[in-house]
């Protein structure tokens, strides 16, 4: 599924942000994994994600999109999630993630 830029930036919002790293550039997953603004789409990256769908039955429409790594998103059976990546697995330290406020 293609989206536009307006809907990749409005799902990206939904993602967690965290403190000191700046959330254009940073947030986590809803299981914790880090991904990178500017790696969407980007299975080849270890901050890449997608936007996944919160109930496969649902319309595709924001309220019903995520964020989600690339990994988390592939594990997804049947709208249920399981945590492949999470911010251990992508070694998200300081000096992975320059981009502080």
């Amino acid at each position: 599924m293609t989206f536009t830029d307006e809907v990749i930036q409005q799902v990206w919002e939904k993602g967690q942000a965290v403190a000191p790293y700046d959330p254009r550039s940073w947030r986590k997953d809803d299981c914790g994994a880090w991904m990178q603004r500017s790696k969407y789409g980007d299975r080849n990256s270890p901050f890449g994600w997608e936007i996944s769908k919160l109930s496969p039955e649902e319309p595709d429409v924001v309220s019903n999109f995520r964020p989600l790594h690339w990994k988390n998103n592939e594990q997804i059976n049947n709208g249920n999630l399981k945590c492949l990546v999470t911010a251990r697995d992508t070694k998200a330290i300081d000096n992975d993630i320059p981009d502080r406020q």
